[in-house]
């Protein structure tokens, strides 16, 4: 059998994602099929850690506006990233994988404060790790948390599970001639302002050569297709 090409993996999901078509709250057919892979992953040996944004809920910046302290909103933001890693980690083991999620925020409650030597425990013991409420920080986006997440676990690719294919000269809706590219560097990511992530987030993994793989969940399969090594969507690297 063809064995996965990554072993340790950090999969962002944004929160608009777990949406689906409604773009806001939950939609549990969407979080049903991507747990179904993500599950699949973990069956094959894949370590599986999981960022998830907050977007279907709360953006801090984008919803709070003129109307809130910046602070303030991207605390309410890292709450939504909470509900979103419950709701993922319920799915999951409904469907018999174990999970832990950890929190930047401590919320002992129901979720664990994030330590790094335990997660990494987590992982090898083939459990999936939930990292909820981004960075802890203000000024910091999920796509940052998800950066130095994979950092801190040692994560072969960080996966970018987004609502589009792959990383394209200019966005693909407004300009018919974007081209798509299968490969492209940090550098001309962040010198011609695409959007990836944020540049922060960019400059991040560059940093820490963390090579990116961005491809579209409307399909979940990719993440496996992602995983196994298949050509899909955009690698940015080098």
């Amino acid at each position: 059998m063809e064995q996965p090409k990554y072993k340790r993996v950090l999969l962002k999901i944004s929160g608009e994602a777990l949406a689906g078509e409604a773009s806001r709250g939950l939609d549990f057919e969407v979080i049903e099929k991507v747990c179904d892979v993500v599950k699949q992953c973990v069956d094959l040996g894949v370590q599986v850690g999981v960022v998830v944004g907050g977007g279907n809920f709360w953006r801090g910046l984008k919803d709070g506006g003129d109307q809130m302290e910046r602070v303030r909103a991207d605390h309410m933001g890292m709450l939504a990233t909470a509900i979103n890693a419950l709701a993922v980690a319920d799915v999951l083991e409904q469907k018999g994988a174990e999970v832990r999620v950890q929190t930047a925020i401590e919320m002992r409650a129901f979720a664990e404060p994030y330590i790094r030597s335990k997660a990494i425990r987590h992982l090898e013991k083939g459990r999936v790790v939930i990292f909820g409420c981004g960075t802890g920080n203000p000024f910091f986006s999920t796509d940052t948390a998800a950066v130095l997440r994979a950092a801190e676990i040692d994560a072969d690719v960080i996966l970018l599970a987004k609502n589009i294919d792959g990383v394209y000269s200019a966005d693909p809706k407004k300009d018919p001639n974007a081209v798509k590219y299968d490969t492209i560097s940090y550098d001309d990511v962040l010198a011609q302002h695409l959007q990836v992530m944020d540049s922060t987030a960019t400059s991040l993994s560059m940093d820490n050569k963390i090579p990116v793989l961005l491809f579209a969940l409307k399909d979940p399969k990719n993440i496996l297709r992602a995983v196994m090594g298949e050509k899909i969507g955009t690698v940015v690297e080098g």
